[in-house]
């Protein structure tokens, strides 16, 4: 919270008040808050733009705050009715989920690291022992219920023990805008160190000495990731070295460890195109060596094991392919041939072990993991048996291990981890998720549908509801997408749907252009100037759960957040009719105002993603959808969104915007509601049960509008 509006006292608040031109007189009255219109010109390409509520902008700005405060007020208001509903939803989680629980242990070189969890906790406890069972002596390496004692807001970004396991390093964030201290604690002694490294990211790694430590920080401005730094323990941070600077504004850079642990590496990373450099990790204070230099439309991602290095590239490959290439000749001219591009098969992922190497591949939306041995044995894949689910590869350190570690969710399975051994081919579950009470999967029914889109695509639906509910268009649907960045939107167990799900609720995903469920194709086709096909895939998928009697048309609700947050309201505005509700958080909506501007963080590295508006036909065509600029005077589906004071990625002004807009031209009287985490960035609030009641707000709008509070 800014110091300035601290410092006001109450009878200063009050006259701030009354600034504001709101509607509401007392500050707990149930009439909304009408934010003060005060047009600001913004003019482009000869278009000319009258913007409102651009004043919104100013954090600093006491009735900035006001006024946000104000739309929490009215929102606690409004919401006062389902407080009972919200209890019991809250209860009912608590209760389904362990609150005293364990990881699955992550074995590294002599010990197994997991977290504790406790009910009496808010946050986790980091904790290690020697391998050799489950009577060895526990040691905590961080406690965060402690590191987060009197703070609103904690998170660990990132935590790493150093390669003698002495020490340990880990990044906290105290405000939820991802500016992160580094701290490092002696696992010896049991104290902290004192290097402090303040504002950094949570990206960091460790040399091969344990004596140097590489970090990454932001642009103070625009948060990019650009500088990549190497402090070495008891100097000051003052006199780090800087290793890396990354110049171009639409590239970051991070930092990361070779799977052989003989690298430290450097990832220059842009929407289209990426680079890496490499240190030997025992030599830290080398200079990075380029190992193929970037070029334009080639993403490439590089490890290390062995004699080689090997490379996921999209060379001449839609769909990606795997190389490999001898160490000592890194460059593209050397690469060698692994896994070729398949049309019908989108590689997302590699792990390399001594013998074998994993890949993760997606076909006609669905994930498999494939086992290929280097001593040129026939390979194999894993099956899973169920129709729609999510998979993928786990951490393992080990290389030279023949156990592959996967974890497992379906919309009916909880999220499981296992270890599947690559010869022998024996399968055992490490950790399974446990969900406490009346639960049994085989209550609940999942599938996976194909809707068809206005240009004849087929769009994968994953859907779940419970056995008995009636499929006859008269149960309540909530439909979930996302659909940009290349993110597929994975079929994931989740424990706090089942307040929706065993109160009739039907749920469906709708797996739309943007994503990358059907390979890169999909991606493409729903970005830049194709953007569009993101918002009407999601419309097509909702007439669908319609005509095939999945939701009643009276009660078919949307969710979608940041980017999905942008779908969900470009979708309002195209079909206002077509949802009785909507959920949007954190919405990325004032998408071509962000996007005109390069100094807000994310705008620079994402013109791949949306287009650069300096380009008339990007301009015009992002003013074509963007929902903060097409908001106009007709009814709207009743509105829950979410903002955070402190966040990094959709500043909380856009959804603060929107809302005022909405208010002041919408010709309804449903409800419309902003909730801002005045202590919070774009993950939402910290600590466990703080996010419990959030899910529980969120669900209990909905179940209002349902008419089933019981």
């Amino acid at each position: 919270m800014p110091r300035r509006f601290c410092a006001v006292g109450v009878s200063a608040v009050c006259i701030i008040a009354s600034l504001l031109l709101w509607n509401a007189e007392p500050r707990h009255s149930a009439v909304a808050p009408l934010a003060e219109r005060r047009p600001h010109r913004l003019e482009a390409h000869g278009h000319v733009r009258i913007d409102d509520y651009y004043w919104l902008r100013d954090r600093d700005d006491p009735r900035v705050l006001a006024y946000l405060r104000a739309e929490n007020d009215y929102a606690r208001t409004v919401l006062q009715e389902t407080e009972p509903l919200q209890q019991t939803l809250f209860t009912k989680m608590k209760r389904r989920i362990p609150q005293t629980d364990v990881s699955a242990p992550y074995p590294d070189r002599d010990h197994e690291y997991y977290t504790r969890t406790d009910a009496d906790w808010e946050y986790p406890v980091y904790c290690r022992r020697p391998l050799g069972g489950d009577d060895a002596a526990e040691e905590i390496l961080l406690d965060v219920n402690d590191l987060a004692a009197g703070r609103d807001y904690c998170s660990i970004g990132a935590a790493a023990v150093s390669p003698d396991a002495n020490k340990y390093a880990f990044a906290v964030d105290f405000e939820g805008r991802r500016k992160h201290t580094l701290r490092i604690k002696d696992l010896r002694t049991g104290q902290l160190l004192p290097d402090a490294l303040a504002d950094l990211t949570e990206n960091f790694v460790w040399a091969g000495d344990n004596q140097h430590l590489f970090y990454t920080r932001q642009d103070p401005e625009t948060l990019r990731y650009n500088r990549i730094y190497r402090h070495r323990l008891g100097t000051d941070p003052r006199d780090d070295a800087l290793v890396f600077e990354e110049h171009d504004e639409e590239f970051s850079c991070h930092v990361y460890r070779s799977r052989s642990r003989e690298y430290v590496l450097i990832a220059c990373t842009q929407t289209l195109s990426s680079e890496v450099h490499a240190i030997p990790a025992d030599r830290p204070t080398e200079p990075p060596v380029c190992l193929q230099p970037r070029e334009a439309n080639h993403e490439y991602s590089l490890d290390h094991l062995g004699e080689f290095f090997y490379i996921h590239t999209n060379w001449n490959a839609e769909n990606f392919r795997l190389m490999k290439t001898p160490r000592e000749t890194p460059g593209k001219a050397h690469w060698i041939e692994v896994v070729p591009h398949r049309d019908d098969v989108f590689l997302e992922d590699v792990e390399l072990f001594s013998k074998q190497l994993v890949v993760q591949e997606r076909r006609n939306a669905q994930t498999s993991l494939r086992i290929l041995p280097l001593d040129g044995g026939e390979p194999h894949q894993l099956e899973f048996g169920e129709e729609c689910y999510a998979a993928g590869l786990a951490a393992i350190a080990e290389p030279e291990t023949a156990w592959l570690r996967y974890w497992y969710s379906s919309l009916t399975t909880p999220d499981s981890i296992l270890d599947y051994h690559m010869e022998t081919r024996e399968k055992r579950v490490v950790k399974r998720e446990e969900v406490l009470g009346d639960f049994h999967s085989e209550n609940y029914v999942s599938r996976r549908l194909w809707a068809t889109a206005d240009d004849g695509a087929r769009i994968p639906v994953s859907v779940v509801y419970r056995r008995e509910t009636p499929l006859d268009g008269t149960a309540p649907c909530l439909q979930y997408g996302y659909g940009a960045y290349g993110a597929s939107e994975e079929a994931y167990f989740d424990a706090s749907l089942l307040n929706l799900l065993d109160r009739g609720f039907v749920y469906a995903i709708a797996h739309v252009r943007g994503g990358q469920e059907l390979g890169r194709t999909w991606y493409e086709q729903g970005k830049l100037l194709h953007k569009r096909n993101t918002f009407t895939d999601f419309i097509a998928v909702g007439e669908y759960l319609i005509r095939e009697q999945l939701a009643d048309p009276r009660r078919l609700y949307a969710q979608g957040g940041s980017a999905g947050g942008l779908l969900v309201g470009a979708v309002m505005n195209l079909r206002p009719e077509l949802y009785a509700g909507v959920i949007s958080e954190v919405p990325f909506v004032d998408a071509l105002t962000t996007m005109l501007d390069p100094t807000i963080p994310l705008t620079t590295s994402e013109y791949d993603e949306w287009g650069n508006p300096g380009d008339e036909e990007y301009f015009r065509y992002i003013l074509s959808y963007s929902p903060y600029d097409n908001v106009r005077a007709v009814d709207y589906p009743a509105l829950l969104v979410t903002a955070g004071l402190h966040d990094s990625q959709v500043q909380y002004w856009e959804p603060a915007k929107w809302v005022a807009r909405l208010r002041a031209l919408k010709t309804d009287d449903n409800w419309l509601l902003l909730k801002t985490e005045m202590h919070a960035g774009h993950d939402g609030v910290s600590g466990r049960d703080n996010r419990y009641r959030e899910i529980a707000l969120k669900h209990a709008f909905l179940l209002h509008l349902v008419g089933r509070e019981r």
